[in-house]
């Protein structure tokens, strides 16, 4: 014949009397047997917690930064193309016999065309 083993009725209800404010507090929870046979788990968990946070914080520093960069290649990319254009224009043929003419450097401009020198 099987023998069935039954539970003590306050054993019971000692594990399944809710948790108070007062048991946290006093840190007596610490000392339960439910928590006592899941430290390992607990410990795990919290550990995988601390490791998500800090992963968390890490992405938003990187995309804070990727931000800060993005913002500065793009100031700088306007003025790289308001140097050339300013380039280009100081370049004009036109606008550098200005500037010869209004420093009186003495420079003529050539009337021969260019050509190529053969090897």
């Amino acid at each position: 014949m099987e023998t069935k083993d039954f539970i003590d009725s306050q054993k019971e209800r000692k594990e399944l009397h809710f948790v108070s404010v007062k048991t946290i507090l006093s840190g007596s929870i610490l000392t339960n047997e439910v928590i006592l046979k899941n430290i390992r788990f607990i410990v795990w968990l919290t550990f995988l917690g601390v490791v998500y946070i800090g992963n968390r914080y890490h992405a938003e520093k990187i995309a804070r930064n990727s931000n800060t960069l993005q913002k500065e290649v793009n100031e700088l990319r306007a003025e790289s193309i308001t140097t050339a254009a300013r380039l280009m224009n100081l370049s004009r043929q036109s606008k550098v016999m200005e500037t010869v003419e209004s420093r009186h450097l003495d420079l003529v401009e050539s009337v021969k065309p260019p050509y190529r020198i053969k090897n």
